[in-house]
């Protein structure tokens, strides 16, 4: 390849012009992507586009997507390392190019080492202003919001980075659909009291005001994951709730023991199959509990609660939860919202919702929020 000599190095704070997209720690050296769809957006002129990168990982490789003027230009897993990936090349100078450099794989609670750093960019052009979107939107979530099924024919059970994505799934086409900014916190698996297996520790409202609490390790620590969030430096118009699922599985599954600890959390079905009604009880408090963090860390946000992308048996007890949870404050922002099921056509790799499924979910949830926000 011949060089550009026109290409100059800029750290990311000499950038004059960037945005960053999702939860992070703003004072670091490097710039962490932590969370499925933190980015960092610039608009540029120039023929060529470069960002820099250190990444490193133990078990589960991050995996990466470029968006140029909206469109997803290319996807790949990142090596450990230090070093430049093009973004484009060759294009017209003159026009001027939106980019977007997004992670896609979801924060790894169960890998420590897991990390994308932003170093810097590298441009034979100029860096403009980019505009503010219409509106800023959170999404939180389990595996769904992970984006987990997006990619990978139908036969795939593999649980791989390489299956998720932020880039397919429903909160990145609600967000486009609306022109939002949006924020992801997900996590797979996980729920609101409890996740899949039982584990009470994989919820996510003990983490969500952190930057990113899950991501665990020193060197996470050091990056900043385990700070308090500064709410008040992002105030979203509309926090999306996809939490449920995971909890619905727990009752079906074995008792969760902590083999160093003997610490023991079970939810359970009665002989026919119905919920134990106190353990419902249970769900449906962590479900009001959660409310008010929310509410409380965003207080002139409409809360939406969405659930049935993969089956509708919590429905009612979130929908009483949230009425409980109305009734008690005078909260009149926060609503439930269900989701078209995932059919044999829509359900994608590993028995999650496919994209043809978040296509649908995005749909629904974008006239929804239409109408709350009079986009």
């Amino acid at each position: 390849m011949i060089p550009n000599e026109n290409v100059k190095t800029f750290p990311l704070k000499e950038v004059p012009h960037y945005k960053v997209h999702g939860r992070t720690d703003r004072s670091q050296e490097l710039l962490p992507l932590f969370w499925n769809g933190s980015a960092i957006e610039v608009n540029v002129t120039g023929s060529e586009l470069w960002i820099d990168i250190d990444v490193d990982f133990d078990v589960h490789e991050p995996w990466v997507c470029c968006a140029v003027n909206g469109a997803i230009m290319s996807r790949q897993m990142l090596m450990p390392g230090s070093y430049s990936l093009c973004l484009f090349r060759g294009m017209n100078p003159e026009n001027v190019k939106n980019v977007q450099f997004i992670r896609e794989l979801q924060a790894m609670s169960e890998d420590d080492a897991c990390r994308i750093l932003i170093r810097g960019l590298r441009a034979d052009g100029d860096f403009l202003p980019i505009p503010e979107r219409k509106f800023k939107l959170e999404f939180v979530g389990d595996s769904i919001t992970s984006g987990e099924g997006t990619y990978g024919a139908k036969k795939e059970e593999d649980w791989i980075p390489m299956f998720m994505s932020a880039s397919r799934n429903y909160a990145f086409l609600t967000a486009q659909a609306l022109d939002a900014e949006a924020r992801l916190i997900s996590q797979g698996g996980w729920g609101v009291l409890c996740g899949w297996d039982n584990n009470p520790h994989h919820n996510i409202p003990t983490y969500y005001t952190q930057i990113c609490g899950l991501a665990g390790g020193p060197v996470n620590e050091a990056l900043g994951a385990q700070k308090d969030n500064p709410f008040s430096e992002w105030q979203p118009d509309a926090v999306i709730v996809n939490l449920g699922t995971n909890d619905c599985s727990a009752f079906s599954q074995p008792e969760w023991s902590d083999p160093e600890s003997g610490e023991t959390f079970r939810q359970h079905l009665n002989e026919d199959g119905s919920f134990h009604a106190d353990d419902l009880a249970r769900f449906e408090q962590a479900v009001v509990d959660f409310l008010y963090v929310i509410r409380r860390n965003n207080p002139s946000a409409y809360i939406v609660w969405t659930y049935g992308m993969l089956g509708y048996r919590l429905s009612l007890a979130i929908a009483d939860a949230i009425n409980t949870f109305r009734s008690k404050t005078g909260d009149i922002k926060t609503f439930f919202l269900q989701l078209p099921n995932t059919t044999e056509e829509t359900v994608g790799s590993h028995a999650h919702p496919g994209s043809a499924s978040h296509k649908r979910a995005a749909k629904v949830l974008t006239e929804y929020l239409q109408e709350l926000l009079n986009a």
